[in-house]
């Protein structure tokens, strides 16, 4: 009679189980790098899926848009008036203005529409907004291309405050975007309206920095107190840094322009502007680590 085989050995692991999401925040996010390229890879492929000139439209939208900003500012509004290169000025705040609203916008909604990878993989949950404001810094470059040719065509030549102040404002926008992207991304999760709410407030951010009109309009018909609530703005200040960067420079009188037209102080606004903007990322990562963990239920 043969012996019975030995029952299996069952090893008892005691440990919890592993939640599937990571919790360390967006310094874990930057140590998977590989996957955050991948997910930045997937976001920018998927918004040329199906068409034809792909990523030629990139340039061909911000190209369009400064032939209208050149046509209708330069050619039909403004001719005959003392604006310089006003198109310059107006596409220079435009791209600043696209990297925030694109970064706040789909940051908002990334988690909701990658809810399936969110449930599934074991990521921290912070690479979802960060992605998004990377792919919106990735669009940044082909207008930023458009802006450098066309300013050269107006006589521009770089110097190292421009090149400064070009850094400047994209560290602010990237600060600042992925800060409001990370609270209004959990906020979204379980309030759809937070979406809506964004796009609502977006309408306004364009009218609400020197943009369409100089900042000398500012100055000339709001007191002192109400010029520096206007300068609180973040957005104002990192749309005169791109001015600043691109604008002044394509001018006949650079040193004037930039005296009439720029806020005193610029850069220490600026570097104000970038500890208040990594101040509150801190915020919203702690207010994200307190709620992410409801978020798989809530989706």
């Amino acid at each position: 009679m043969s012996e019975a085989a030995p029952a299996p050995q069952v090893r008892v692991v005691d440990a919890p189980l592993a939640a599937p999401s990571a919790t360390q925040g967006l310094l874990e996010v930057f140590r998977r790098r590989y996957l955050l390229r991948l997910l930045v890879r997937r976001e920018i492929q998927a918004r040329y899926q199906g068409s034809v000139l792909g990523l030629f439209w990139s340039y061909l939208n911000p190209l369009s848009q400064f032939f209208l900003y050149w046509f209708i500012f330069g050619q039909v509004m403004l001719r005959g008036q003392n604006v310089e290169t006003f198109a310059i000025h107006v596409f220079s705040g435009f791209i600043i203005v696209h990297f925030f609203t694109e970064t706040f916008s789909s940051g908002t909604r990334s988690i909701v529409r990658n809810k399936s990878l969110v449930q599934k993989m074991a990521v921290p949950r912070e690479m979802f907004p960060v992605s998004a404001m990377l792919v919106s810094l990735y669009h940044v470059v082909p207008p930023m291309i458009i802006l450098l040719i066309a300013s050269v065509a107006y006589g521009w030549l770089p110097d190292a405050g421009g090149m400064l102040a070009v850094v400047l404002a994209l560290t602010l926008i990237m600060l600042l975007g992925t800060a409001l992207a990370l609270f209004f991304s959990t906020a979204n999760v379980f309030f759809r309206d937070f979406g809506s709410a964004v796009n609502l407030m977006l309408h306004f951010v364009r009218f609400g920095v020197p943009m369409v009109y100089p900042l000398t309009m500012i100055f000339a018909r709001l007191n002192d107190f109400w010029t520096e609530v206007y300068l609180a703005n973040p957005l104002t200040i990192a749309v005169c840094l791109f001015q600043r960067a691109f604008w002044v420079g394509s001018t006949n009188d650079p040193a004037a322009t930039d005296a009439m037209n720029m806020p005193s102080h610029l850069f220490e606004r600026s570097l104000i502007m970038i500890a208040v903007a990594a101040v509150l990322l801190l915020i919203a990562q702690r207010v994200f680590t307190r709620l992410e963990n409801k978020i798989p239920e809530r989706l």
